[in-house]
């Protein structure tokens, strides 16, 4: 399961499903026109994406945003429809940069519904071999609430592999 936090953890994220559809040949609807095997979910690609009944399949993915700019993007864009709205979370404030808003304030206030969508997503998983995790070291979401995240995820998946994708600030200002 992928779990995508703040701003870089969401562009990350959005950027990837589209290349795992790509690659996959799943369409922005989330159908896959060339799946003889409907329903069957024996195939590779079935360890990314929960392949529904009528055929659909959604990304076995959370994407998480205290503030709702960046989530809305996807909201709105092209795979839109190929998610379900429960897996697309945000708040109405931002961290401003500050891991201790992220972590101890505002990001208290939405650990509890990011978890529980987790945990729904855990469920349903046949097999959960882990947890592929977006975010960035800078900012107050990626940085604060994905520590708050992880806390959880240890005392609740201890033996999961939890295997971090990090974007680190740059210190110069120049990319």
């Amino acid at each position: 399961m992928s779990i995508h936090v703040g701003q870089a953890g969401v562009q990350i994220g959005n950027a990837c499903w589209e290349l795992y559809c790509l690659e996959h040949g799943i369409t922005p609807d989330g159908l896959m026109p060339s799946d003889d095997t409907v329903g069957y979910g024996s195939d590779s690609f079935n360890t990314f994406f929960s392949e529904m009944e009528s055929g659909l399949h959604v990304p076995r993915a959370v994407f998480v945003d205290l503030e709702p700019t960046v989530i809305d993007e996807i909201r709105t864009g092209t795979y839109r429809s190929m998610y379900n709205p429960q897996q697309l979370i945000t708040g109405k404030e931002d961290a401003a940069n500050n891991f201790a808003r992220g972590h101890y304030t505002i990001g208290k206030e939405m650990i509890d519904v990011t978890l529980e969508q987790i945990r729904k997503m855990a469920d349903q998983s046949h097999c959960l071999q882990g947890f592929l995790v977006f975010h960035s070291f800078g900012g107050g979401t990626g940085s604060g609430f994905m520590s708050l995240i992880m806390e959880h995820l240890s005392v609740e998946y201890g033996k999961k592999t939890k295997l971090e994708f990090a974007v680190y600030p740059c210190t110069s200002g120049n990319p």
